[in-house]
């Protein structure tokens, strides 16, 4: 059957296509001078000469980060530290939503635990406790300093036990009328119809331990012990000059503090950049059903 588009809808159609194309170029529109402004020579740039397009191109930016030892070492924890960070926050979200997910007759005391979580979220402890812990604890200028004492997200919870109050009790109860308890259920159920979800909440955790500076410097008592972001803040805002060698001087004369930052911002977004793709077809999904329920 053949439908009919009115002139006006035609119209209204290209106008939101025409629209949308220039919002998503304005939004565009920084990254694409970052990304000129590091390619660019230090003089172009603090000139003004730089818009969408590289001027005197050069790669003096990447190459005064990336050409250390220094570096691939910060890569490296900032990896590990992803990758950690990640798995256990997932893990200790899931078993964490599971059990707060339950009606109260299923779960006793399921309210006051809820209220006791979102406590910790409209009153923290703040940071003078929370470095006097982790030092407590011994865990200071490790990696442990690093992943354990943010991996358990509250919001993150909340939007997983939402999700899970949103899916069929039916599976729950066939299940555990054949015989399956309560780990069965979770992990043979309920967690592979949380993809959405999780994805969501994997998300939300990988960015926030790739983008997270500041723990870095406090915790680590050592900068080779910096990860990426700490280091970069180092050498590119603070300009250490403990990570600059003799071979790096006239890579300086090429740069300056707006193409190295420039190029700090694309090193920094590059990996989320990539991951990001391949999650999006969960992410609204996830971010929408984990929202909405009761």
């Amino acid at each position: 059957m053949n439908l009919r588009i009115s002139t006006g809808r035609r119209a209204f159609v290209i106008f939101n296509y025409i629209f949308l194309a220039l919002l998503s170029l304005l939004c565009m529109f920084p990254l694409i001078h970052m990304l000129a402004l590091s390619f660019s020579s230090g003089g172009a740039a603090a000139a003004g000469k730089v818009t969408l397009w590289p001027v005197e191109f050069n790669t003096a930016a990447y190459r005064n980060i990336v050409n250390k030892p220094e570096y691939l070492t910060a890569f490296g924890i900032s990896v590990q530290r992803l990758v950690l960070g990640t798995l256990i926050s997932l893990m200790l979200t899931i078993i964490t939503a599971y059990p707060l997910s339950k009606e109260n007759t299923a779960f006793q005391f399921r309210t006051w635990y809820a209220w006791f979580f979102v406590f910790t979220i409209l009153f923290s402890g703040g940071l003078i406790p929370w470095f006097m812990t982790i030092q407590k604890l011994g865990l200071m200028d490790t990696i442990w300093a690093l992943v354990l004492p943010g991996a358990l997200s509250v919001f993150n919870v909340i939007l997983l036990l939402n999700f899970y109050r949103g899916l069929p009790k039916e599976l729950d109860e066939s299940a555990r009328m054949d015989g399956a308890g309560h780990f069965r259920v979770l992990w043979s159920i309920i967690v592979p119809l949380s993809k959405p979800a999780l994805a969501t909440v994997g998300l939300f955790t990988m960015v926030a331990h790739w983008n997270s500076w500041f723990d870095g410097l406090v915790l680590m008592n050592r900068p080779e012990h910096y990860p990426l972001q700490s280091f970069l803040q180092t050498i590119v805002i603070q300009k250490d000059m403990r990570f600059i060698s003799a071979e790096n001087v006239e890579l300086l004369k090429l740069i300056s503090d707006r193409t190295s930052a420039a190029a700090q911002i694309f090193v920094a977004s590059a990996p989320i950049l990539i991951v990001y793709p391949f999650l999006q077809r969960f992410f609204i999904k996830g971010i929408v059903l984990g929202s909405v329920k009761e």
